[in-house]
């Protein structure tokens, strides 16, 4: 289980990445990871599609493309999910009550990869090999 402190710690650890406000996460000015709570027409649209709305936090997170989206949401769905406001955008949203620490960390990872300078990405790379 994930929390807040978590996600901040996660992304402090990244370069080039700042809290713009609270729960708003970005690499340089691009967002890459923002608390998102479910809206009524999320909600609705859930219920209609005859999925239960998930309580309590919801992280979103920046993915490389929509592929990647339903991979995460095929192969976790007690994890992922999406709702229509996201269709033909690549992010996903996270029950951070149901994703471990660990893979948290490598989310928030790859959302910095899509998100930062690639000269950044090339030298945080190289870094890390």
């Amino acid at each position: 289980m994930a929390t807040w402190d978590d996600v901040d710690r996660i992304v402090g650890e990244l370069p080039l990445t700042s809290e713009q406000s609270p729960h708003d996460w970005r690499v340089g000015k691009k967002l890459m990871a923002w608390e998102r709570p479910l809206r009524k027409s999320d909600r609705e649209a859930m219920e209609r599609a005859g999925v239960e709305p998930p309580s309590g936090d919801i992280l979103g997170v920046r993915v490389s493309d929509e592929g990647v989206k339903f991979a995460l949401i095929a192969d976790e769905p007690a994890v992922y999910f999406t709702t229509p406001h996201f269709d033909g955008y690549p992010a996903v949203l996270v029950r951070l009550a149901e994703i471990d620490v660990i893979q948290l960390q490598e989310l928030i990872t790859e959302a910095w990869l899509v998100q930062a300078p690639k000269k950044l990405v090339q030298e945080f790379l190289a870094n890390s090999s």
